[in-house]
């Protein structure tokens, strides 16, 4: 891909392969420039648009743009340097990962590698850029629990993000990776600097230019100001509101930029990247024992992302997500025309399993298989075990375009490569269907379609039940264990 010179923001036809481009949010009236463009099979060709550069950022202190609405699009279009794909070249293999804790080992690199990806998306935590205090119930810094004074996490100095970011750029698997395909990528909480951070984090405007850096991005390079569109990354930081308030994800100029986006020309495949999960709502089920970040906390959002992909009509839209420390495939039949589905990765090295002692992980798979879930997807590959994947992992995403019908595969790989979950269908599939709409308007419990925070009561919390049942059964075994105990002593001592 060009990194030098500026080409007017006009669509020129590609014989019978037309370019589709990486898009992204950009502030009005910036400038647009043009890249050369990764093809897929494609009736049509979408416009490009711009992100912010750091000229347009030191034009936001003149009053230019008002400083939220430039800096809330931080979604990022990178190069490799080492990096050269044909122009014309049809995209046909995709990968994905997120949390990468850059101080950990990371062996996963050689399988993705492995899988000859043409692109790589990072979704979030691609380090970790916080830091943390150490795990205390009691004393006089309580760090965790109802009762605690000190947050658990605090933001880093720019230097010390700076030298984390070159922790993970030096990592030699990474480093071959990047030599044979494009690296893209958004950020979630701990690359933004903080965990579960939104809009109210003071730190995001230095942390938005290390990403950048740490994905290739020469400060004079015109691609900070260049999209192509095909994979639709979005900024669920900058802009977001507080947990529980029920308010936006995005922000109103993000919104508008989607819909304009969405609403544009059509292409058989449309990629779009969240940090948190859009399909499922683990936070339904697990509550009161504990929540995670996703797009069902704020319900009124991801209701309104459902309606725009709706009446878009645009054909082939799926999710990509990371964040949860667990790989699955989920989706969800009534919210479109056709199902939409939600790949999550996660981690790269962060996992659920690999965060207890080895002792503690048939527990931990034991735990999500009786996890409630109504969204993910079920396979003969995980028939008497959960369909979720609590090793490190990473996504990868197949197009066959040349069989008849085209097929679209999407899997979860682990650190050797071996797929642990694997769909595949036929890319028609993806397109609206009667029989979808007609599901929508059904009633009763229908997998695919019946929300988490729809099930009965008693299903709902079963996972809370189990717990607090075994924990109370625990404390009455105990108890009476102890009564015997006493009740013994004395017997024997008046005899």
């Amino acid at each position: 891909l060009k990194r030098k010179g500026v080409l007017p923001p006009v669509c020129h036809p590609v014989r019978s392969r037309t370019p589709h481009v990486l898009s992204f949010p950009h502030p009005p009236g910036d400038g647009i420039r043009r890249l050369g463009n990764w093809n897929i099979p494609s009736p049509t060709i979408s416009p490009l648009l711009a992100i912010p550069s750091r000229r347009a950022h030191s034009r936001t202190a003149m009053g230019t743009f008002p400083p939220l609405l430039l800096l809330a699009f931080l979604a990022v279009v990178s190069s490799s340097v080492g990096a050269a794909p044909d122009a014309t070249a049809v995209v046909s293999r995709i990968a994905f990962g997120s949390c990468a804790n850059q101080s950990a080992p990371q062996p996963i690199w050689d399988a993705v590698a492995g899988f000859d990806p043409q692109v790589f998306i990072w979704l979030g935590d691609n380090v970790y850029g916080d830091n943390k205090r150490p795990f205390r119930v009691f004393g006089k810094e309580r760090t965790v629990g109802p009762w605690k004074n000190v947050p658990r996490f605090y933001p880093s100095t720019e230097d010390e993000l700076r030298g984390k970011y070159e922790l993970a750029k030096a990592q030699p698997g990474y480093a071959k990776l990047k030599e044979k395909a494009q690296v893209i990528g958004t950020w979630d909480d701990h690359d933004y600097g903080l965990n579960d951070a939104g809009k109210e984090f003071s730190g995001k405007v230095f942390t938005q230019r290390l990403m950048l850096d740490f994905l290739d991005e020469a400060e004079d390079s015109p691609r900070y100001n260049n999209t192509t569109s095909q994979v639709i990354l979005l900024d669920t930081r900058y802009h977001r509101d507080p947990l529980l308030s029920d308010g936006t994800i995005l922000g109103d100029p993000q919104w508008q930029w989607l819909e304009r986006e969405l609403h544009g020309p059509p292409s058989e495949i449309t990629i779009i990247g969240s940090s948190i999960q859009v399909v499922s709502n683990l936070s339904a089920v697990t509550g009161p024992l504990f929540y995670v970040e996703s797009w069902a906390r704020f319900p009124r959002e991801r209701e309104r992302l459902f309606r725009l992909i709706d009446s878009s009509k645009r054909n082939g839209v799926i999710f990509i997500s990371g964040d949860v420390h667990f790989g699955e495939i989920a989706r969800f039949d009534c919210g479109a025309e056709y199902p939409l589905y939600d790949i999550t990765s996660s981690g790269l090295t962060q996992s659920v399993e690999n965060a207890v002692p080895a002792v503690f992980r048939p527990l931990m798979r034991f735990l999500a298989l009786v996890t409630p879930t109504t969204m993910r997807v079920l396979s003969p590959n995980c028939r008497y075990k959960s369909c979720s994947y609590g090793q490190p992992n990473f996504g990868a995403i197949e197009i066959d375009w040349n069989a008849v019908p085209q097929q679209i595969k999407l899997e979860l790989r682990d650190v050797q490569g071996h797929f642990v979950h694997r769909v595949e269908f036929p890319i028609s599939e993806l397109h609206p269907s009667d029989v979808y709409a007609a599901k929508k308007q059904a009633h009763g419990f229908q997998r695919y379609c019946t929300l988490e925070i729809e099930l009965p009561w008693l299903t709902r919390y079963k996972l809370a039940l189990l717990f607090f049942g075994t924990t109370a059964g625990f404390f009455i075994v105990m108890v009476l264990l102890v009564f015997t105990c006493l009740s013994t002593g004395k017997k024997c001592k008046r005899e």
